[in-house]
């Protein structure tokens, strides 16, 4: 992960290309349907990208906080990790948990206490390594099991 910046994605350009990782890991290679993939909390969350030391994105993440977060979690101080998408050739550098804390410490600016996040459960043991712990049962999302978990700051 040597010379890779997260930067929150301060421009339409900047959220286009985090769009685009995304795309690349969700529509392409995950086959999830574009409809189900982008919804209209991406006008109001904040983006974070990863670009590699050539300024090339290869890596997302989205974090949803304030009253949108309380709406959906129903608790308060809590914010919601989601969309974290790394492209196949960034995989296995450590970007993965990078794009994880950042978007924790941007939380934590905001003032929260907690982060969730809607786990593929193909990745859940990623999460536990870094502190999170399952809530609730197994559920399916855009056709992939996925499951709730949580970590207290």
């Amino acid at each position: 992960m040597a010379d890779v910046q997260i930067r929150v994605a301060r421009t339409e350009q900047d959220v286009a290309l985090a769009k685009q990782v995304r795309h690349d890991v969700f529509v392409v290679e995950q086959e999830i349907p574009a409809e189900l993939e982008y919804d209209e909390l991406d006008a109001t969350s904040t983006h974070l990208l990863a670009r590699d030391a050539d300024g090339v994105p290869v890596g997302t993440a989205r974090l949803i906080s304030g009253p949108q977060a309380l709406e959906l979690t129903g608790i308060e101080g809590r914010v919601l990790l989601g969309r974290l998408a790394v492209l196949k050739a960034a995989r296995g550098t450590g970007l993965g948990a990078a794009l994880v804390r950042a978007v924790e410490a941007a939380g934590q600016e905001l003032g929260a206490t907690e982060c969730e996040l809607h786990a593929q459960v193909r990745a859940m043991g990623f999460y536990e390594r870094l502190g999170y712990t399952a809530e609730g049962p197994v559920y399916d999302d855009a056709g992939i099991p996925h499951r709730t978990m949580v970590k207290i700051f």
